[in-house]
């Protein structure tokens, strides 16, 4: 055993710390001075046991931590002629007992009612504690929590070699260990409850957010002259707070300062004003402020999701939302700390170059996100940073865009700005890394050219876009070495896929995969998520054998040995079968059958688990809940919405929702309900030859008009084309979008399987800015090319389509009913290499159809019936 590591006395925190080491100073913030004796009178006992001198230094007026007994020396000290006196005391003290001597000091917050400042009570510990390490001592100290300056806090942390939070939550005690030098294991920085005569770490997030909250209530330092355009103006309101007010039924001045507040943080868009004036109290408002990072406002996406809550937590008539709902335990990066970060690294005029074009390749904004990378930020932002990691401690989290113009009322952005998980695992240093580069690439994302396209296309190129962040602790829990929640997805409180009429659109759908929600709002390829229509949420659009073949067979996670995200198969995440209430989400497949379990029991089934979710919704309130809580947001936006989540169950199938992002959700068949084309009827009688295709399955509505080209990718041609080929096509198409002339008409692009997919097996890998301009999108079907088109409704990809306007049809060639002229597709005039000649290698793989010039002068014309969810693409 090494010689320098030392027993504390209780072995339950020499496992969490992997002992105490000599040299080491150790720092107990505790808000009773109870908690503080109950660590020192054993690590009195385990010294004396093992025959080392102990000295208590007593100096404070409080009760004595230790009382006198045989091998306790007792040295009185007397802080009162001030600092420069009082330390010179206790110098003289170490240098008399010399090496190798375990200390304990009275608390070290008295000495400030001596001195009357925090400051030399930081030069006191910065003098003392390097001389202790020096002579290879072990030293306890206590500070009492909440009492000192940020700053002075920072400067022990930085000192002392050990730093442990001790606090109760829900009446059990909790310590968190905030620094640990020179020790490492992957779950020291977590909270530890005790339980028994252990502390066990508190893996679960919802969990670790409502200790964390209870332990830590100001985890910020100050920065003080970033805040003051605040402080007038909180200072006030705090007043109104003290004196029982709490925002909501308030007075006109009260108001009237609550506005200026909110608009501070929030911003001044009317529809989110109204909601923040008439749901947010002052407690709401003043806990976003204590999560301000720097200074600035907040970015919708931030402000859709407090909001949201906020909602939930008033609206109480019809549900208790409050008894089933997760803390969100959120940070916001301030939108000022983007600008000064540009400026201050030299990104100012570059962004200002790229928001004027944004038509430059995914190579240059490679070079963009380096230039970003290399960028600094101030000491003060760093210093901030850095409590809030102290916070989290190795809890994942992830760094979410929340710009000012996102998740707004007509402007979703919907996956046009970066998110960045960080599994946060490693020393501090490391984490800090980390999350600095997350921070630095979501800033970079402001110049995709994804977002500046979509910015230009919604007329908003001129509009003032800053970049704020929101920091969460991510959902879920640790299982083995990765961390994900069993329970997570998309809801709409409208529903445009109905596959049958028994299905009401006015109450929703939800997406749900099992693991990180990045499966429900990304296109990836092979796999399928559950749709649940909340008003029949046990009908499926599959039915039999075509269930378990269309069912999500691999889980995104977060992997704390790799520390990164990553994806695995279903069957390798959970290959021992342990997994809590796995019988809710999985059924089995037995002699071609799928069974739902009867039991918890699932050991031994190998690959034969199928992800159905349906005792989760046949034993569990979870989709009454989704529904319920999709009505009451939609009520009080006033507005369909759209929103993400994660959610848990408990041993006593008691559901647990986290509200992770809300925002107005732009629908075709507009807010009320009723068809915005409402008399939309399929053309009877159009002579076979003119039609092009029929579809069977639509999710939209309208009519297009005068379509000139189609840009068509026949799946035979796609599936036998080589991976560079594949590969590069994408670009192609986004050539044909971005030409002149095709921009003059209207465009209707085909293709196989998944326009827009990860997987280019499955489909074409396209991004936003490379079919902006297309006015209706057909995936084309070819079951046995493995070329299936997914219902996409719910990704960011629909998002865009819905948007953007884009008619979105999945089309069946080996459909009868589908009537696909083929014939009309394999000889009509391609025109690619006259338009793009750097191209005209691609012309066998791509059809750039000239419709007129195909069909003697006749233009295309696609209808879409919302009612009959059918449509036909024909000659007029």
């Amino acid at each position: 055993m090494d010689q320098r590591v030392v027993s504390s006395g209780i072995p339950a925190l020499d496992e969490v710390l992997q002992g105490l080491r000599l040299g080491d100073n150790v720092v107990f913030q505790v808000d009773d001075l109870a908690d503080y004796v109950f660590f020192a009178q054993p690590f009195l006992e385990q010294a004396l046991h093992e025959g080392r001198v102990f000295v208590y230094v007593r100096f404070a007026p409080h009760a004595p931590i230790l009382e006198p007994r045989p091998g306790l020396t007792i040295v009185e000290l007397d802080p009162s002629p001030g600092f420069d006196v009082f330390s010179g005391q206790v110098h003289r003290v170490v240098e008399q007992y010399g090496r190798e001597v375990f200390y304990l000091f009275d608390n070290l917050s008295a000495l400030v009612a001596e001195w009357a400042t925090d400051e030399l009570l930081a030069n006191f510990f910065q003098l003392t504690c390097p001389y202790l390490f020096e002579l290879d001592t072990v030293t306890y100290f206590a500070l009492t929590r909440g009492r000192h300056a940020h700053g002075a806090v920072a400067r022990i942390r930085d000192t002392t070699q050990v730093l442990i939070d001790v606090f109760h939550a829900d009446g059990h005690p909790y310590i968190h260990p905030l620094k640990v030098w020179d020790r490492y294991s992957s779950r020291m920085f977590l909270p530890h409850m005790a339980v028994g005569e252990s502390w066990e770490p508190v893996f679960h997030s919802g969990v670790a957010a409502s200790v964390a909250a209870t332990g830590r209530k100001n985890p910020l330092r100050p920065v003080s002259h970033l805040i003051a355009p605040w402080v007038s103006v909180y200072q006030r309101l705090e007043q109104y707070r003290a004196a029982g007010y709490d925002g909501l039924e308030a007075t006109p001045d009260i108001v009237a300062l609550k506005q200026e507040l909110s608009g501070m943080m929030l911003g001044h868009q009317p529809e989110f004003s109204r909601l923040a004036d008439k749901y947010f109290t002052l407690d709401n408002l003043f806990s976003i402020r204590d999560r301000v990072i720097g200074s600035g406002r907040i970015g919708g996406k931030a402000a859709g999701m407090l909001v949201a809550r906020a909602i939930l937590e008033r609206e109480k008539d019809e549900f208790d939302f409050a008894s089933v709902m997760e803390n969100h335990d959120s940070f916001y990066i301030g939108s000022d700390v983007f600008f000064t970060f540009l400026v201050n690294n030299d990104l100012f005029r570059l962004r200002l170059q790229r928001a004027r074009d944004s038509q430059y390749s995914l190579e240059e904004f490679a070079a963009i996100e380096e230039r970003f990378l290399q960028g600094r930020f101030p000491r003060e932002i760093m210093e901030q940073f850095r409590d809030m990691l102290d916070y989290f401690g190795q809890a994942p989290i992830i760094i979410r865009s929340s710009s000012l113009l996102e998740d707004s009322f007509g402007n979703a952005f919907a996956g046009k700005y970066r998110s960045e998980f960080c599994a946060n695992q490693g020393s501090l240093e490391q984490r800090l890394e980390c999350f600095l580069r997350a921070v630095k690439l979501v800033y970079a994302s402001a110049l995709n050219p994804d977002a500046l396209s979509y910015r230009r296309k919604r007329g908003l190129g001129d509009s003032d876009e800053q970049m704020a962040i929101l920091v969460q602790r991510v959902s879920g829990m640790a299982y083995r070495h990765y961390f994900f929640p069993p329970l997570a997805g998309v809801a709409f409180s409208r529903n445009l896929y109905t596959w049958t009429d028994r299905i009401d659109p006015r109450q929703g759908i939800i997406r749900l995969v099992f693991g990180l929600g990045t499966r429900a709002v990304n296109r990836v390829g092979g796999d399928y998520p559950r749709m649940i229509a909340v008003s029949h949420p046990q009908l499926r659009p599959e039915v039999g054998v075509r269930i378990a073949k269309y069912s999500q067979r691999e889980v995104d996670l977060l992997d704390l040995k790799t520390n990164e995200m990553t994806t695995l198969p279903l069957t390798r995440v959970l290959d021992n079968r342990d997994y809590a209430n796995l019988y809710l989400y999985a059924s089995i497949m037995s002699d071609g059958f799928l069974m739902d379990p009867f039991s918890e029991r699932m050991e031994g089934l190998g690959s034969r688990l199928v992800l159905t979710f349906n005792n989760l919704i046949q034993r569990t309130d979870f989709v009454s809940i989704i529904g319920r809580m999709l009505a009451v947001l939609e009520r009080a936006y006033g507005h369909p919405i759209d929103t993400e989540f994660t959610a848990t169950v408990d041993a006593q199938d008691r559901v647990r929702i986290n509200l992770l992002q809300c925002r107005p959700l732009w629908v075709p068949t507009g807010p009320d309900g009723a068809a915005a084309a409402g008399s939309i009827e399929l053309p009877a009688d159009i002579p076979r030859e003119r039609v092009l295709f029929r579809a069977t399955r639509t999710i939209s509505a309208g009519v297009v008009r005068g379509i000139r080209h189609i840009l068509y990718i026949d799946p035979r041609w796609y599936g036998a084309a080589d991976l560079e080929a594949k590969k590069t096509l994408g670009r192609v198409v986004g050539r044909i979008n971005n030409h002149p002339r095709i921009g003059e008409g209207k465009v209707l692009i085909m293709g196989p399987g998944r326009w827009g997919s990860s997987n280019i097996d499955l489909g074409v890998n396209v991004n936003y800015a490379e079919i902006d301009n297309t006015a209706v999108l057909v995936e084309l079907a070819r079951e046995e090319a493995g070329q299936i088109p997914e219902v996409s409704y719910g990704t960011h990809f629909f998002q865009d389509l819905v948007e953007a306007q884009i008619i979105y049809l999945p089309v069946f060639p080996g459909d009868a009913a589908t009537q696909f002229n083929q014939a009309f597709f394999d000889t009509a005039v391609n025109v690619l290499p006259e338009l793009l000649p750097d191209d005209a290698r691609f012309g066998g793989l791509l059809h750039l159809i000239d419709v007129p010039a195909s069909a003697g002068g006749l233009m295309a014309q696609v209808v879409v019936d919302p009612h009959s969810q059918r449509a036909v693409c024909y000659l007029e």
